[in-house]
């Protein structure tokens, strides 16, 4: 076999390793644009999990790394005047010169042939049966062919400058310093004695107020000194082709054509906040090399290569993506008590949660629940401090929940004639008996012409009104739970299928007439809405103030307005479902105007001292919807009519929409509206447990939680949650309490036992027996 590696970084160099190692009668060649030692940057960084991968892989050559590198177990963030130090996360740092010298001598060994100084193109290896393109992250070979291997290219707004220092380090360290420019971050560790990396970034404001886009390496590093002076100690900033970049967030459709496969950053890069970039490229080598140590011909290698690798590459982009979105943004927390802003810091890649820093740093998570519990009494809420985030109370206007844990929205679609029967009584009386501070109904509708399908609930009428009534005098009665009732039209989105009958899809008789902003269908073939005069807008103002009048008498805690999914306020916010030309279209003051004039008639009906919320699609994923500026103008006009809390959802406004999917993957929405618009948030979208919860609002990014799957399968979610964490207090109806004291018991000691095993579960300590400890720094 003939094997041409483009590019000798450590990507391509590694899988050069695992091939010649396996298929020693392999002619495997290496050619580098530069000389063998060149290197532009300065240090890298693994975790233990890291090399638990790399030890598997080719136990030489790390050995070799690791008796090569310096190794820590801390993680110290230097903010606001505070210095937070979080251990049990091991990691090494190795110089990048040493890297690719440690990687071209085993190559040597296993006669791996390397040439340098040498621009390759795939034409120069007629007879190659592979040629690895590992050209990096400007790859000309995956520019050549664009077209084929269709790369995104996400050019990032902060600007960054990779710089060097020879103060020591004894942890994997973050300052962040408030300057009059703006705010400046450094993303700092020792990679070898007497030399570390400094990764500076900022803002693109703040690189602008500071002038430093006209200046020069040498003039960047001094300013730059005198920023971070307190914490270099006395150190300058080195430089190596230093300039200021913005990051590329690249992906890749295709990683293969013919018999050439992108490697590493020349088929998707990782943002450096979380140190994936070299991690992502070698194990892309060992996935390559184990997708011919499985057998056949090339194609087939590379096909199973791509189809098995594709999944662990976007995970780790997507954590990575997560991650620079924070520093982006970090302005944005700034204003957060430093333990609360330490641990945002910690949990911002979605990687590490509230458990899991539990397990390695148990004083830095019980001082994040100090804090969170020390701002709810500052509001004059009966917080304890021997509790998670997610066992705090929380209030709205006169309404006090024992928790923050939230029954999401959820349609049934079994209602008869609009009417909620026994099927409802169940499932709410069971989520509300399960332990749950707040539970949300389904969308209930204003009018017949308002719902969704023939099995929606509604609110129009004296039965519906009983049916209702009695469902809220159980909760009341036999829990400490709070019941909210949301009210939304369909619009457009009406007069269609039971949701497992066809979902979204258009009733074939026996529907109604369907309206909206304006006459666009919500599928090619769905029926087009009247667009909606001012008689209309009228006629359902009304009906929503008579289901709120309704809503009252029935005995509801809260009221919430649906503004979401393309429902028909919806259709009015966005401008892919708003084409007016009138007073109610075109900039979002006018197209926030017929919602907001149905939220002022609510908020008027509804008892003063009961809350409202508003649930928003906060994005429409589609290009041409709704903007960030949009989203906050609408959260903060609804919170100055009076909205007491925004339920942060996203998309589903129309049929085409592209969301990118996730865990937790609406929260920075949330986030968003909470710390930029000032407006109290519940988020939702992916959430799936206690821990998930518990990381949401300890890192401030919501106030309330709403999880819809998981009470669909399990209505004592929260009680288990309590239970877990060794919260013996949350309610419970008399008729259970032996099972909640055997819960209680159990859960006991089945959290000794799953601590027993994570611990076992965690990636060995690599540093080598008997390595001196790296130089503590200075305080």
């Amino acid at each position: 076999m003939r094997i041409a590696v483009i590019g000798g970084g450590p990507a391509g160099l590694y899988f050069a390793i695992l091939m010649r190692r396996d298929f020693p009668a392999a002619r495997i060649s290496v050619v580098e644009r530069n000389q063998p030692d060149d290197t532009f940057g300065f240090g890298v960084v693994f975790s233990d999990a890291t090399l638990d991968i790399f030890q598997q892989a080719d136990e030489p050559s790390y050995r070799a790394i690791t008796h090569s590198f310096a190794y820590w177990d801390d993680i110290e963030i230097h903010a606001k005047g505070h210095v937070h130090r979080i251990g049990g996360n091991g990691f090494c740092g190795c110089s990048r010169r040493t890297l690719l010298l440690l990687l071209q001598e085993r190559a040597r060994a296993l006669g791996v042939e390397l040439e340098f100084r040498r621009e390759a193109t795939p034409e120069d290896f007629p007879d190659a049966d592979l040629i690895v393109a590992a050209d990096g992250i400007n790859s000309p070979i995956r520019e050549r062919w664009r077209d084929h291997f269709r790369p995104e290219v996400d050019l990032r707004p902060n600007r960054f400058a990779w710089m060097g220092s020879t103060r020591p380090f004894d942890a994997f360290t973050f300052f962040f310093r408030e300057r009059p420019e703006g705010i400046f971050i450094a993303h700092c560790y020792q990679y070898e004695a007497g030399a570390s990396t400094w990764v500076l970034e900022t803002d693109p404001e703040t690189f602008a107020r500071a002038g430093l886009d006209g200046m020069g390496e040498a003039e960047s590093a001094r300013f730059l000194e005198g920023v971070f002076a307190e914490d270099l100690q006395g150190h300058r900033l080195i430089t190596n082709r230093s300039n200021w970049r913005r990051f590329p967030a690249i992906r890749c459709a295709s990683w293969v054509k013919d018999n050439i496969v992108l490697l590493g950053d020349a088929k998707a890069s990782a943002h450096f906040s979380i140190g994936s970039g070299t991690k992502l490229a070698m194990e892309d080598a060992i996935a390559l090399h184990q997708a011919f140590r499985a057998g056949g011909d090339v194609a087939t290698c590379l096909r199973r290569f791509e189809t098995a690798r594709r999944e662990d590459v976007e995970k780790t982009q997507h954590a990575a993506d997560v991650s620079l979105v924070w520093f982006e943004h970090v302005k944005r927390f700034w204003h957060f008590q430093p333990t609360k802003f330490a641990f945002g810091v910690m949990t911002r890649s979605k990687a590490i949660t509230w458990d899991n820093l539990q397990l390695r740093a148990p004083d830095f998570v019980r001082q994040a629940q100090q804090v969170f519990a020390e701002e709810a009494r500052a509001k004059g809420l009966p917080a304890r401090d021997d509790r998670p985030p997610m066992f705090q109370p929380f209030a709205l206007r006169g309404m006090q929940l024992a928790n923050r844990v939230v029954v999401s929205p959820m349609d049934m679609y079994s209602a008869t004639e609009g009417a909620p029967g026994d099927f409802h009584f169940q499932h709410y009386a069971s989520r509300a008996l399960g332990g749950a501070g707040l539970v949300f109904t389904e969308m209930t509708c204003t009018s017949p012409e308002a719902r969704i399908t023939e099995g929606c609930t509604g609110l129009w009428n004296e039965a519906q009104e009983t049916a209702w009534t009695r469902i809220v005098d159980f909760v009341h009665r036999h829990s400490a739970a709070k019941i909210c009732l949301q009210l939304g039209h369909a619009g457009r989105k009406g007069a269609t299928k039971l949701m497992w009958e066809g979902i979204d899809q258009p009733l074939p008789e026996g529907g109604w007439p369907v309206i909206s902003a304006s006459p666009i269908p919500y599928l090619p073939h769905s029926p087009v809405p009247r667009e909606m005069t001012r008689a209309d807008m009228d006629s359902v103002r009304e009906e929503f103030v008579a289901a709120a009048h309704r809503a009252t008498r029935c005995g509801f805690d809260m009221l919430e307005l649906h503004c979401a999914h393309g429902y028909l306020l919806a259709s009015f916010l966005s401008p892919l479902t708003n084409t007016r030309s009138d007073e109610y279209g075109g900039s979002i003051g006018n197209r926030l105007r017929y919602p907001l004039e149905v939220f002022n008639a609510m908020r008027a009906a509804w008892p003063a001292e009961k809350p409202m919320s508003v649930r928003i699609s906060a994005t429409d994923w589609k290009e041409g919807g709704l903007c960030e500026a949009d989203c906050l103008a609408i959260a903060r006009a609804f919170a100055a009519a009076g909205a007491d809390l925004l339920d942060v959802s996203t998309g589903q406004t129309v049929h085409d929409a592209e969301p990118v999917y996730g865990r937790m993957f609406q929260v920075p929405w949330s986030d968003m509206i909470r710390n930029e618009g000032g407006v109290a948030t519940m988020c939702v979208g992916n959430i799936t447990s206690a821990d998930q919860v518990n990381t949401i609002l300890g890192a401030g990014r919501a106030d309330l939680v709403a999880l819809a799957r998981p009470h669909l399968t399990n209505p004592f979610f929260t009680m288990q949650a309590a239970a877990q964490y060794g919260v013996r207090d949350i309610a419970c109806p008399p008729q259970y309490l032996w099972g909640k004291d055997a819960l209680m018991r159990n859960a006991a000691r089945e959290q000794a036992d799953l601590r027993e095993l994570r611990l076992k579960a965690r990636p060995q300590s690599h540093k080598p027996a008997g390595a001196e400890e790296l130089p503590r720094a200075a305080e």
